[in-house]
């Protein structure tokens, strides 16, 4: 096994594959290493209408083998600490591996912990979530069998992949039972710990019309902290408008959990996050994507501190600002590509119904189409169900979108 590579990328998922590619793409003949030690590489914006039961979970993974660029080379390993100082990343079986470059891009960490009785019982007793491969067709079980009673969708107090998927799952449940005939027996309750149903006004104007729609209950600044699987209630931290918290129980006969998310521990407890930041996001400048410290370490994707929606969206405009930038460094020349905070939610309102969110880094609308994406659209939904899937393994993994 090598123990030296011109350009380490930490990360074999969307962003570190993609930059990978594009890396390549531009020079073929540079010397790049990804390390990652999963044998299986996921779509998971697909999870989401796997819970709603309009997608098979089995076209959402594909062996890791299969995507990782050919003239990378695959290190299946984990990363344990970090020595930026002497450009060396120490894994848990290889040891040490030095670098010239560094790209950072592990992806975000679920923490499930940090909800007291989630993780034992997740999967059983209507307690679900389309966070993991594992879990998702759960959810679809639990709703498709749901004849009444109470369904909670909760969304945590920090940032998440995919900001829009907490309600994504919520919108197509309440179209479930509306097509059941099962709305008048249901209530459908939307808990987060934000205080807005999205931040972008022009399409949360149009997402509080779908909740009266569908009568949907909404409680904001109300963070789910803990639940009681044996008598099916989930407990929140609410605050007032003073900040005051208090404790509120709520039953369920099906619960959501859109887990608290951070970045993984051991870039959380690395020199390469941000100093005194709970959540751990890889030190980055906003604009160029290179560390704020350490110069020949760039970052890509969910786990930097980029003040982004974390979206695949999101990877596909950062990693081409990222490998120009990476590349010009390489040649001792000026940084010129800024990443302008792009960020994209295809928001499934319904079965058919998708409104596609598109915005920067100061929540003003970024729309590709020429048409007004506020409003739900059938084009939209296919251009979600179809379309994308197949651009993901098509063509943003290889480099060419």
């Amino acid at each position: 096994m090598k123990k030296h590579y011109q350009i380490l990328i930490l990360g074999g998922g969307n962003a570190g594959l993609s930059v990978a590619a594009q890396l390549l793409r531009k020079d073929p003949r540079l010397d790049i290493g990804i390390i990652d030690p999963s044998e299986r590489h996921y779509y998971q914006p697909a999870w989401t209408l796997v819970g709603g039961g309009a997608f098979d979970i089995k076209k959402t993974v594909r062996k890791q083998s299969e995507c990782i660029p050919d003239k990378a080379d695959w290190v299946r390993d984990e990363v344990d600490t970090f020595s930026p100082d002497q450009n060396v990343v120490h894994c848990k079986t290889a040891g040490n591996i030095s670098y010239d470059y560094l790209v950072v891009a592990p992806g975000i960490q679920l923490d499930w912990h940090k909800v007291k009785g989630l993780s034992e019982h997740l999967g059983t007793k209507g307690i679900c979530s389309n966070y993991t491969y594992q879990s998702a067709p759960y959810t679809w079980q639990s709703l498709s069998q749901l004849k009444g009673g109470r369904a909670i969708f909760t969304n945590p107090n920090t940032p998440i992949k995919c900001g829009g998927a907490p309600q994504k799952i919520m919108y197509l449940a309440a179209d479930h039972l509306r097509k059941k005939g099962l709305s008048d027996s249901t209530e459908v309750h939307f808990y987060s710990g934000g205080g807005v149903i999205f931040g972008v006004k022009k399409y949360a104007d149009v997402l509080n019309g779908v909740i009266d729609r569908y009568g949907i209950e909404t409680h904001f600044n109300h963070n789910l902290v803990e639940i009681d699987a044996e008598s099916r209630t989930a407990v929140f931290e609410a605050k007032n408008a003073a900040g005051e918290a208090s404790r509120i129980e709520q039953g369920f006969d099906m619960i959501h959990v859109t887990p608290p998310q951070s970045a993984p521990d051991f870039i959380k407890n690395s020199p390469l996050a941000v100093a005194d930041n709970p959540l751990g996001w890889v030190d980055l400048n906003k604009d160029t994507l290179q560390h704020n410290r350490f110069k020949n370490i760039f970052g890509c994707g969910d786990a930097g501190s980029t003040p982004n929606a974390k979206t695949g969206a999101a990877i596909r405009k950062q990693a081409p600002v990222l490998v120009d930038n990476l590349l010009s460094l390489m040649k001792n020349k000026a940084l010129n590509q800024a990443y302008n905070g792009y960020g994209s939610c295809p928001l499934v309102t319904g079965y058919g119904k998708l409104v596609l969110a598109e915005f920067d880094y100061n929540n003003e609308p970024m729309e590709t189409f020429p048409f007004n994406q506020a409003k739900e659209r059938y084009s939209m939904w296919l251009l979600k169900t179809k379309v994308l899937p197949w651009l993901y393994w098509n063509k943003i993994l290889k480099g060419t979108a």
